[in-house]
């Protein structure tokens, strides 16, 4: 079976991740431009546990897009990207598909349980194990981070980390906290913008034991 047809199936004009509405795509051509995304995303875009890539899987398309334009002005820099962030590696109608694609990946954050005296399948309970993705608890203070969190950042990335699909504002929770602590140490360096740039000051106040407490409170919500 494809892999495309493994990860969602695609309904009549929209395809529905979740409670959010993705827009149509051809899955042959979504399927083509995986093939790349996956040498660093992971087959599944769920990125990896170093905090070298991040979990595209589940994300709105709309910030997708706005990240892939971002690379090819270099107005957001990542060496990784900079072969395929172009208009011939990446044209717009390919950005537009690769984007609903990922938006529409659901990654479970538990296997399902076994039903009692069902015949036991390896191979099926191994690839869902792959599929997996529950970010592991931040060592911090969750309490204290939840506070920090409410404090500055639930008003737009969600109460939960969910994010604002509405604002284009990705989650938090599930995505892996390394990535988040790296992309929080360049904006604290100025080498990647937030929504303003004046941000990074807002960022710079926080203590380092401030943000693991807030990435503590985050991975707890993954559970």
């Amino acid at each position: 079976m494809r892999l495309v047809s493994i990860l969602f199936v695609l309904v009549s004009g929209m395809a529905s991740a979740g409670e959010h509405q993705i827009p149509d795509f051809d899955p042959d051509d979504a399927e083509e431009i995986m093939e790349v995304c996956a040498g660093c995303h992971g087959i599944y875009a769920q990125g990896t546990r170093d905090g070298e890539y991040p979990r595209l899987a589940g994300l709105d398309p709309a910030y997708l897009a706005r990240q892939i334009r971002l690379f090819k002005e270099r107005k957001r820099i990542n060496i990784p990207m900079i072969p395929y962030a172009n208009d011939h590696e990446l044209p717009p109608e390919d950005v537009r598909t690769i984007t609903a694609y990922l938006a529409s990946i659901q990654l479970p954050r538990h296997m399902s349980p076994l039903k009692p005296g069902s015949a036991f399948d390896a191979l099926a309970r191994l690839e869902e194990s792959k599929k997996v993705l529950n970010v592991p608890h931040y060592p911090g203070d969750p309490d204290r981070g939840g506070r920090l969190y409410r404090r500055e950042c639930g008003s737009c990335h969600g109460r939960h980390g969910e994010g604002d699909w509405e604002e284009h504002v990705p989650m938090l929770t599930g995505q892996h906290s390394d990535y988040l602590l790296r992309q929080i140490e360049n904006i604290r360096k100025g080498e990647r913008l937030h929504d303003d740039p004046e941000d990074a000051e807002l960022f710079r106040e926080y203590s380092d034991q401030d943000i693991a407490d807030i990435l503590a409170w985050l991975s707890w919500q993954d559970d």
